[in-house]
Parts: structure tokens; sequence; C-alpha cells
């Protein structure tokens, strides 16, 4: 019961944080600031003052619209700030308070916003991804885990895989089938998960992909060539591997050797 209620502390910083990353999500496709000016109502665009930005309350308590203009708000917003919440307290319950810690919750929130632009949008903006890749290399010389090398292996090989990928399909039906985004999305992940990281993620991200992608035919009726963003997929990969990954290679490797 203690240890819930001190993850309640977590959640409630990583809901404020998750309320920059909706401004994030918003501004960055659009090549604006993300500091100035304060939040405001996309349609009237009147300030939001402090007392209706609270971080998910506020969204139901005037309905899911703007409290000026009453346009709708999109669900999104309090969505993205209840997941930045638990993803924190995760993260909290997993390392406890330090680098690790500050670290992957940075990772964590670039990949909500990577994936929430690229639901709306199909882009990965190299303004998340690049920066991620140094900052996941540069936090793999001071961190336990994945280390330096498995750090620059992670780098080359996941994006090197993706590429690869990418320039075969290209080869073998004269489409683009992968993003240039995605390439250095999956190399972001490698900097921060090591080339373990970057391979199940590939792997994990694939088979859900396919799985969604399956399910998205058959409802929608559309065809397997219907653009689906592969970054969301990418994003689901790291985080089981983040929470997951060691647990699962090593049933992995005894389900190999036959124990």
């Amino acid at each position: 019961m203690t240890g819930n209620i001190i993850l309640i502390v977590p959640f409630i910083f990583g809901a404020v944080v998750g309320s920059f990353l909706n401004v994030c999500i918003h501004r960055i496709p659009l090549g604006i600031s993300v500091v100035s000016p304060p939040s405001r109502c996309p349609e009237c665009k009147r300030h939001v003052p402090f007392y209706l930005n609270v971080p998910i309350i506020s969204y139901f308590i005037i309905g899911g619209k703007c409290a000026f203009c009453r346009a709708p708000l999109s669900i999104k917003y309090p969505v993205v700030e209840a997941l930045t919440g638990f993803f924190l307290a995760a993260l909290f319950a997993k390392f406890g308070p330090g680098a690790e810690l500050f670290v992957y919750f940075t990772f964590v929130s670039a990949l909500i916003v990577i994936t929430f632009i690229d639901l709306d949008l199909q882009i990965i903006p190299d303004v998340i991804s690049l920066p991620g890749i140094v900052i996941g290399f540069v936090a793999s010389f001071f961190l336990p885990w994945p280390g330096a090398v498995n750090s620059a292996i992670g780098i080359i090989g996941g994006g090197g895989v993706l590429l690869l990928v990418a320039l075969v399909y290209l080869k073998l039906t004269g489409t683009d089938g992968m993003g240039g985004g995605d390439v250095k999305l999956l190399a972001m992940i490698g900097a921060f998960l090591g080339w373990k990281g970057a391979l199940l993620t590939l792997f994990a991200g694939s088979l859900i992909g396919a799985l969604a992608g399956g399910v998205v035919i058959l409802t929608s009726g559309k065809s397997s060539k219907h653009p689906i963003p592969f970054g969301p997929f990418l994003a689901a990969g790291a985080l089981i591997h983040l929470f997951f990954g060691d647990a699962l290679i090593r049933w992995y490797i005894m389900k190999s050797i036959g124990h």
C-alpha cells in the first residue's frame, strides 16, 4: 500500500510533463516554439489559464471543450498526460530515483511525442530522433546498462538493419515501404537500449504492426497497400524491451536450449 502511494507522486509529475508533451506534439510539426506562447486553444487562440490547465482533470471538468469558444478538444490531451504519468511511475518502480530514471523518462517522453505525431501526420521529426541518438549514446557512458559499446552497435545495427530492409523493399517493389524517420527512430532506440534492444524492438514492433495492420484491413476494407505508420509499433517494441526485455531474452534462451 505504501509503495503504491509513493508512486502517486511520479504519476502526478509525469502527467504535468505530459501536458508539455501535448504542446510538443502540436507545435513541432508546425515548426513553432514549444515554450512561447503559453498553452492556448487551437481554435480561438485564447490562452488557457493555469486553473484550467490541470493535467487530465481539467479536460473532463470543461467537458472536453474549450472554456471560451466551446470548440471540441481532442481526447488525445488527457491520454498523453495519463500515459506520461503512468510510465514515469512505472520507471520509478523499476529504477528508483537517480540517473537511470531521468534518462529513460527522457527516452519514453520522446517515444510518446513521436508516436502521436506519427499517428497524426505519418512523420517522425528529425528534431527528436537525431538529438535522441546523441543523448542516448552519451548517456550510455554513465549508466550501467546498456554500455557505450552496445549503444554504438545498437545505433549502427538498428538503423542499418531497417535501412537495409527499406532498400530491399524498394528494390523489389519499386515503392517506399519504410520511411527514413523509422530508420532514425530505431537508431535512437538502439542508442538507449543497445543492440539487443534494437533487435527485440524490431521483432516486437513488426509483429504488433502486422497484427494491427491485419485488423485495420479486415475492419476498414482498406487494401494492404494503405500506409500505416510504423513508428508507434517501434515505440511499443522499445517499451516492451525496456520493461520486460531481460525476462523475455532469458525465456527465449531457456526455451531454445530445451529447459
